[in-house]
């Protein structure tokens, strides 16, 4: 029987961890609302630490106004439990302390029953290690985790929670940085999206921003066109960037429309600016996960740099939507999903079933808990999609070759 619940937001900020945390909560005041609720603060840091919220009557009552904010109450951080020696670095274990074990213990002094885990893949499989660990040492704990990545790229779920507010988010950035196109002559604009492995957010991205510019009036006679206004590049990882092949096309539209305007992913072209880094006799920063930290190595600056030369571009603006699009509110396209799987959340967790909810691409799109062993980050954008091909051709890029699978 379910007592307590406990719930934490890990890993970046997706438009869906306020409202997940505020769609548990309905539910479970909802379907069993003698259960207590707690909440770790910032994620596994808040587990290792004992910090945690409670979420009292007044915050049942109103949990409704956390759909209408982004980023997370409760505060999120980026902590992996197997990484013993981050853990004494940051001082959330001593030296020699399993954190698996210091986790559970907090967790059997807190007397939880159920852990529900909102974020991506990391935060998941750490929780799955987690659950494994408590399974082997005989405590009974039901670990039902959300999938939160605007990168969308959590195998085997079709849909993340947020993905299709950070692309809608995005587009609406893109709407302002791409106005800067006349503040100079021969102006390229680099728009740099999230997205380490997986180029889905930059392509839906693009996608959503020339839907944008579908809706609008144009004036090419004073010069408000949609030419200057549109995207003129997207690039993902999954792609090879063909430096050479797009110069050229991008030099073209550069003398013809008088500027340039670029959607990179910033995972495109990752390891070939790693390697050259490092031949270089530079050392690469890497977070806890050993991912390499993106925002020291600069891909949008790096590709400006190798573009701008080649197309005679007078001035260059890199700018970055991952911020501004990961924090937003979920829309609405967002809350139903968050929903729809809040709502088996709960259930699952009050019938003792673990796993991570989501539409199982293996299973038919089912909505169902997935097993933990069959979660895993990392899944590839599909470049060969009819939507993608349909962006591509519609600013005349080529259809790309695909890129060496990491």
């Amino acid at each position: 029987m379910v007592k307590k619940v406990a719930l934490l937001t890990a890993g970046g900020f997706a438009p869906c961890l306020s409202s997940a945390i505020g769609g548990l909560i309905q539910r479970y005041t909802e379907l069993a609302p003698e259960v207590e609720i707690i909440a770790y603060r910032h994620g596994y840091q808040g587990l290792l630490s004992g910090d945690s919220l409670v979420v009292t009557p007044e915050v049942r009552a109103k949990a409704g106004l956390l759909h209408e904010y982004g980023g997370s109450p409760i505060g999120n951080s980026r902590v992996k439990l197997t990484n013993a020696k981050d853990l004494v670095k940051r001082g959330l274990v001593a030296e020699g302390v399993d954190p698996l074990q210091a986790a559970a213990e907090r967790l059997t002094t807190d007397g939880v029953d159920v852990l529900h885990t909102i974020g991506g893949d990391d935060t998941n499989t750490t929780a799955a290690d987690l659950a494994a660990y408590l399974a082997e040492h005989d405590y009974p704990l039901t670990v039902v985790g959300l999938p939160k990545t605007i990168d969308n790229d959590v195998v085997p779920i079709r849909q993340s929670l947020g993905a299709w507010t950070a692309a809608e988010q995005g587009a609406r950035f893109a709407e302002n940085i791409v106005g800067e196109h006349n503040s100079a002559s021969r102006m390229l604009i680099v728009h740099e999206v999230m997205g380490r492995h997986c180029g889905w957010l930059t392509a839906a991205t693009a996608q959503a921003y020339r839907d944008w510019l579908d809706t609008r009036d144009w004036l090419p006679e004073i010069g408000l066109s949609r030419a200057a206004w549109d995207v003129h590049g997207v690039y993902v990882p999954e792609a090879v960037i063909d430096l050479d092949a797009e110069s050229v096309r991008l030099k073209s539209i550069m003398d013809e429309v008088g500027n340039v305007t670029i959607f990179l992913s910033e995972g495109a072209g990752l390891d070939t600016i790693v390697a050259e880094l490092e031949r270089s006799g530079e050392e690469v920063e890497r977070d806890p996960f050993g991912h390499v930290k993106i925002d020291t190595i600069n891909p949008g600056a790096w590709f400006a740099s190798k573009f701008a030369e080649r197309i005679g571009a007078e001035k260059v603006m890199v700018q970055k939507s991952g911020y501004f699009s990961r924090s937003a509110a979920a829309n609405q396209r967002d809350l139903d999903l968050i929903k729809s799987m809040t709502d088996l959340a709960v259930d699952s967790a009050l019938r003792g079933e673990p796993g991570v909810i989501g539409q199982d691409e293996e299973r038919g799109d089912e909505l169902r808990a997935i097993e933990f062993e069959r979660i895993k980050g990392g899944k590839p954008f599909d470049i060969t999609q009819p939507w993608f091909a349909d962006l591509l051709a519609g600013i005349g890029q080529a259809t790309p070759q695909p890129a060496a699978a990491h």
